[in-house]
């Protein structure tokens, strides 16, 4: 029988438990060599109750234990916020200290010399983190679209906020890439993120927004119908089709046929086309209002006074993609 100490870190934990802990815990070094002898080895140091295949969250409690004061970061602790959506090929933590990142197994362990509380959260009892933190470490690695994407990700799933972006930015001023978080935060603060279902309904918003069309109503409801965009002045509707659209044809023909006979515009837009071909969104759009005409020459004055890089002033023609 385990030590009750030992069984409430193993429950925390995801069934892992470092040799640190118990011996912060007050095991003897005899007892504890006694219990890892009833484990899995998962790193030195790191060891893991039950037989079973080690799960994405095992791997994470373990690389954080490989050593106290390690916090899940990067590409692992997107994932673990649920804003990156791609397999890691091996965990990411950081420690406070100086020096650069040092691989250890499966393992990448990074150091900053700036990991305040404020940057540290938890996620089930993980410490990882902040979304806000994430998003400012990855950003140097990432190029124009792929930024982009990971910020409107963080934001539309409430893993942060532009506010929280500004603050972090604030903090960390000197940090590489603090400059392009903190327009994207300004770009994207006017957009109402946590509404949108998908990144393309998102990404739709903001390629509306850069060329001066009315802004819809996301997700509302219509003749009973919940629309993905909508302009009620105009009586238009699009629905971007995902990969289930084709799943689902005689359903999303029902809603067509019932916002139709209610007197709706409907169309049907790819989300493929919204990050490849922006311009058949456009096409499909109403056209500027006059105080989006004005707004929108507001927005260029500015661009022009402020000597805004041409590449950074969205267009039609501007190639956005996942």
């Amino acid at each position: 029988m385990f030590h009750p100490r030992v069984i409430a870190l193993l429950e925390q934990q995801e069934g892992l438990v470092a040799v640190w802990q118990l011996e912060r815990a007050g095991l003897t070094p005899s007892a504890i060599e006694h219990l890892v002898g009833k484990l899995r080895r998962v790193h030195d140091g790191v060891y893991l109750s039950g037989h079973g295949p080690v799960t994405e969250r095992q791997r994470w409690w373990a690389a954080v234990l490989t050593a106290p004061g390690r916090v899940l970061s990067h590409l692992s602790a997107a994932n673990c916020h649920g804003i990156w959506d791609r397999r890691e090929p091996y965990t990411v933590v950081t420690r406070p200290g100086s020096g650069g990142p040092q691989r250890f197994g499966d393992v990448l362990v990074c150091r900053s010399r700036r990991l305040e509380p404020t940057d540290v959260t938890t996620v089930d009892g993980l410490p990882v983190t902040t979304a806000a933190r994430t998003v400012l470490d990855l950003l140097p690695s990432l190029g124009e679209r792929g930024a982009r994407r990971l910020v409107r990700e963080a934001l539309r799933t409430e893993a942060t906020t532009t506010a929280e972006l500004v603050a972090i930015c604030a903090r960390h001023r000197r940090r590489p890439g603090v400059r392009r978080l903190r327009r994207l935060a300004e770009e994207y603060a006017p957009l109402p993120a946590p509404r949108t279902r998908s990144d393309a309904e998102l990404l739709a918003l903001e390629l509306l927004r850069a060329w001066g069309r009315p802004e819809p109503l996301v997700n509302v409801r219509h003749a009973g119908e919940e629309a993905d965009l909508s302009w009620p002045e105009e009586r238009l509707i699009i629905e971007l089709d995902g990969p289930s659209f084709h799943r689902f044809p005689t359903e999303d023909a029902r809603k067509d046929s019932v916002w139709r006979a209610a007197g709706w515009t409907v169309h049907r837009l790819s989300t493929d086309d919204v990050y490849n071909r922006p311009e058949r969104l456009l096409e499909l759009a109403p056209p500027p209002r006059a105080s989006e005409i004005t707004r929108q020459n507001g927005w260029k004055q500015t661009q022009e006074e402020t000597g805004a890089p041409a590449q950074q002033r969205a267009s039609a023609s501007t190639p956005y993609s996942r």
